[in-house]
């Protein structure tokens, strides 16, 4: 099989999410539509920065309180600090991860940085969310469908703007859990900053080659969790899951956040 090609010429919302983070593993394209998202809105810049902190609670709740051993992340993205497996294997030297992503350059740097503790095993397999049945088959090389698993669902549902075909999407894959596993989802909305989360959403879409996205309300994000039994606090803005530092929580984001239990 050929190895993907890196489109240098299109923004990738992975690599933008890296020049957010302020990382620098990302190109001239990508930082441009992050200048223009946040000279749009400022705050995408936080969100970014608050839903990775969300990711390291909840995948630390996962792995610690949960007592989960088996990781399905899907959306990673380019590696940065405290990667999913680095956070669980903090707890559970034995946790497997499996990562999935559609940028050639997440494959890239996966090769290098996604390295595992040496009890745990981590994967990395390039495939888009749009192919489920693909990503369980693969996924199975390394996890036990068996037994627990964690689903993670890190901003990627808004990159299918069709809701039913989202839906469908998220349900297929926890379909395929077993009874004791968990979905970790965040996903984008404008409930907080209305019209100039919109507006960047439009200018993001109005770019020539990049995947649509759409934000969605919190009724909408709560139809993911269909089924499954939330975790406390349930379905919240993101910086509202379960803070470190309660009184310290800022402003919020446009982003809602929710862990759930499969029963």
């Amino acid at each position: 099989m050929s190895e993907p090609k890196i489109n240098k010429d299109v923004p990738h919302s992975a690599r933008v999410w890296n020049y957010l983070l302020g990382g620098k593993d990302n190109y001239p394209v990508d930082r441009e539509a992050g200048d223009q998202s946040m000279e749009v809105l400022p705050e995408v810049a936080r969100l970014a920065r608050e839903s990775r902190q969300y990711l390291n609670r909840a995948v630390s709740y996962l792995a610690e309180e949960a007592g989960v051993r088996q990781f399905l992340d899907i959306g990673t993205g380019l590696p940065t600090a405290d990667n999913t497996h680095e956070v669980a294997q903090r707890s559970a030297p034995d946790a497997r991860i499996v990562y999935v992503d559609n940028d050639p350059l997440v494959l890239t740097y996966a090769r290098a940085l996604l390295t595992s503790a040496g009890e745990g095993a981590t994967a990395y397999i390039h495939a888009d969310l749009r192919e489920p049945d693909a990503i369980l088959l693969q996924a199975a090389r390394t996890l036990d469908f068996e037994r627990p698993i964690a689903l993670m669902l890190m901003g990627i549902t808004e990159f299918i703007p069709d809701h039913e075909q989202a839906f469908a999407i998220v349900d297929r894959l926890v379909a395929a859990l077993p009874s004791g596993s968990y979905l970790a989802l965040y996903a984008t909305t404008n409930v907080v900053h209305g019209e100039r989360t919109d507006r960047a959403i439009e200018m993001w879409n109005q770019a020539e080659g990049t995947t649509p996205m759409t934000a969605r309300s919190v009724e909408q994000i709560a139809r993911f969790f269909r089924g499954l039994e939330p975790v406390d606090p349930g379905l919240v803005e993101i910086t509202r899951w379960r803070p470190v530092h309660p009184d310290l929580t800022g402003e919020p984001v446009d982003g809602y956040a929710g862990v759930a239990r499969k029963p």
